[in-house]
């Protein structure tokens, strides 16, 4: 109950307080509940997301993430420049690689340890889906009635460029207390799917408004697209619940979020205090741009679970550069996830194309047969005995690898 009068709170003092307010929780409160497949696999996802039985499997290690920027503008001022976005990107290069300049001052030296490089670089595409060149930018002239949140994704505003091959970012007049928000990767491939955020948030120069100019709430909603909760997990979470749980043993449990000003260390908000406190300046929080300066190891291992799952499509794009990869890169790229499960499986191989998968019991009886197209596919196997599986994986009639997986 604190949560939601907190959350009315909000929107009563948006305007005033200038309060930091993502909307991924809502959206995927939506989304989940326009999905109910999809919210019958998410605890199955997370699970996997948040192993570290599974670190280790991609091949690369830092990865590059083409971006597409859609500008929708309904004036002058929205129509941000050229340079605005390349502020943004020179944000995100720092910020994912830990290589950001406030670093040292920002993170306390009880955290520092805690401290990883998310190995994650960002381009603007330089090719479009069908081979030809692009800046990675486009814009749109869009009515003064034109409702952003609702129609950024639609015709009526930019469609999302492939959404397995690009992370599409929409940029346009977001309506308080929105600064912005991300899908998490249950969502990998809707027409939706990617960040939405404030023409007034995104960067560090041009149109970008203290306190939220230094290009952080790209950095924070991006987090949510490699699967990243807020240290106090899912909205309306108390202490001791089960959705109070980001899936990260380091970043202290914590029961709201902290919205700047906070002195290290400060136990206002802890689940169970201790001497150090909470982890306010961890880049999933809610403090100002100047506030926050970090993700941590634990959120590294959800971040290279997610490429090595739900979004290893990216892998496989050349949208920025061109991509050359050997036959051992090949085979070692393809994934099953999640694993365990209860669900469903799919079948991550972004280096080599799969169309079709064999599911074979423990006695080795076929039990399933099924086409796929990509790792946002998810195969059904909420019928199956509990026990061990074995997986085919074929490109036409070519065997490419086989695997196995339990199902619980």
């Amino acid at each position: 109950m604190k949560k939601y009068l907190l959350l009315f709170a909000i929107f009563i003092v948006a305007n005033i307080s200038g309060q930091r307010f993502c909307g991924t929780d809502e959206k995927m409160k939506d989304f989940f509940s326009n999905n109910p497949d999809a919210l019958a696999k998410k605890q199955d996802l997370r699970n996997y997301l948040t192993s570290k039985n599974n670190v280790g499997k991609n091949v690369q290690t830092v990865v590059t993430i083409p971006v597409v920027v859609h500008v929708l503008y309904k004036n002058a001022a929205q129509n941000i420049s050229d340079a605005q976005i390349e502020s943004q990107l020179a944000v995100l290069n720092a910020d994912f690689r830990k290589l950001n300049s406030d670093y040292n001052t920002i993170v306390p030296a009880a955290f520092k340890p805690f401290g990883a490089d998310m190995e994650l670089v960002f381009c603007l595409a330089t090719k479009k889906s069908d081979g030809s060149t692009t800046t990675g930018i486009e814009r749109k002239s869009v009515a003064s009635s034109f409702s952003f949140p609702n129609n950024y994704y639609q015709s009526s505003g930019l469609v999302a460029w492939d959404p397995t091959k690009y992370l599409n970012i929409w940029v346009g007049d977001m309506p308080n207390p929105y600064l912005g928000w991300a899908y998490l990767p249950d969502a990998a491939g809707y027409a939706f799917d990617g960040l939405a955020i404030g023409y007034n948030y995104f960067g560090t120069t041009g149109a970008a408004q203290y306190p939220y100019n230094g290009g952080r709430t790209a950095t924070h909603e991006i987090g949510h697209y490699f699967g990243l909760l807020h240290p106090w997990g899912e909205d309306g979470s108390l202490c001791g619940d089960l959705d109070n749980d980001d899936g990260c043993a380091d970043t202290p449990a914590i029961s709201d979020p902290h919205y700047g000003g906070n002195v290290f260390p400060d136990n206002s908000y802890m689940c169970v205090p201790t001497a150090n406190g909470a982890m306010f300046m961890n880049f999933m929080d809610y403090v100002t741009d100047t506030e926050m300066a970090f993700f941590t190891n634990d959120q590294k291992t959800i971040k290279t679970n997610t490429m090595a799952g739900p979004r290893a499509s990216l892998l496989n794009t050349n949208a920025c550069s061109f991509l050359a990869v050997n036959d051992l890169e090949k085979a070692g790229s393809i994934n099953l996830f999640p694993n365990p499960t209860t669900q469903y499986i799919s079948i991550a191989s972004p280096l080599v194309r799969i169309n079709e998968v064999e599911i074979f019991n423990s006695e080795g009886r076929l039990m399933k047969k099924v086409s796929v197209k990509n790792e946002t596919d998810k195969i059904d196997v909420n019928d199956f005995a509990a026990g061990v599986y074995y997986v085919r994986t074929y490109n036409g009639t070519e065997f490419i690898k086989s695997m196995k997986f339990i199902k619980k």
